[in-house]
């Protein structure tokens, strides 16, 4: 019988989903330290402010804050340093050529460790939403409050 692991992470970035569509979602790999690990592992890890770019047919992340963790010494990480994604070439050759359009990007939607216990993060190629698009989903997440609490309540 085996034992379920109990230090399964999931971060999410709630801010993508409200700002963007999502067009195709990818699961790639990140190159991490050890130290860097460990913290995701502690959930101190934060994508809201992440964003993905493509760069001599490499695929980067920047601006994912991964916090330092305490009583570690002198090998410490930069909490904010660009960290390379493991993509196929395939996969980033499609990313490329989808990116030439106007209006979309590359977002990270959620940090997690998969079964085998590798931190995996899922990037979506995403068009911004109008501002009544906004607005829209704004509305059907009080109205989905709204019925929660009645169904709640009876």
């Amino acid at each position: 019988m085996e034992k379920k692991k109990n230090n399964s992470v999931d971060i999410q970035n709630r801010k993508a989903s409200f700002e963007y569509h999502f067009l195709d979602t990818i699961e790639a790999g990140i190159v991490l330290f050890g130290t860097e690990v460990k913290s995701i592992r502690q959930n101190g890890a934060s994508i809201s402010e992440a964003y993905c770019y493509i760069s001599k047919r490499e695929m980067f992340i920047k601006n994912m804050h991964i916090s330092m963790l305490k009583n570690v010494g002198d090998n410490q990480h930069d909490p904010l340093r660009e960290r390379k994604l493991l993509l196929s070439k395939k996969e980033i050759t499609k990313l490329e050529n989808e990116l030439k359009n106007q209006g979309l990007t590359v977002v990270p939607v959620s940090l997690y460790t998969n079964k085998r216990g590798l931190v995996k993060i899922k990037i979506a190629l995403a068009k911004g939403k109008k501002l009544f698009d906004k607005r829209e989903s704004i509305k059907s997440k009080d109205i989905k409050r709204e019925t929660d609490r009645a169904l709640k309540d009876i």
